[in-house]
């Protein structure tokens, strides 16, 4: 087998040096699940996206810390309000209390002045 590059980089100034080829958030996807189901080596999915291995290596530890992270903050139970439904639910609870307060005064009125008041 033979290298693809054979420029030195000593005073190349990256003359010779591929371009770093950028995969796709789908691609790396990809290449995480099929290293993790064994259906391709990482040299062969390196070979595929035309990257080296250590690429294929950073992608699936990247990929496997991720998943460990979201794991790690889901916890079991019930989701957590969002800032919109917690202020829902103080706005609720504020018209609930002033419906009560208008009403106990609507009835101290009524008790001070009577029935007769009305007719």
């Amino acid at each position: 087998m033979t290298e693809k590059h054979t420029t030195s980089r000593a005073g190349s100034a990256g003359v010779g040096k591929p371009k770093r080829k950028v995969l796709a958030p789908s691609q790396k996807y990809e290449v995480f699940t099929s290293v993790l189901t064994s259906s391709a080596t990482q040299r062969e999915l390196a070979d595929k996206y035309g990257v080296d291995r250590t690429t294929i290596r950073s992608i699936c530890a990247t990929a496997k810390q991720g998943a460990l992270d979201a794991l790690s903050a889901a916890v079991p139970g019930r989701r957590g309000k969002t800032a919109e439904q917690v202020e829902l639910e103080q706005a609720r609870a504020e018209i609930d209390r002033l419906k009560a307060t208008v009403l106990e005064q609507a009835v101290a009125l009524h008790l001070e002045r009577g029935k007769d008041g009305w007719d």
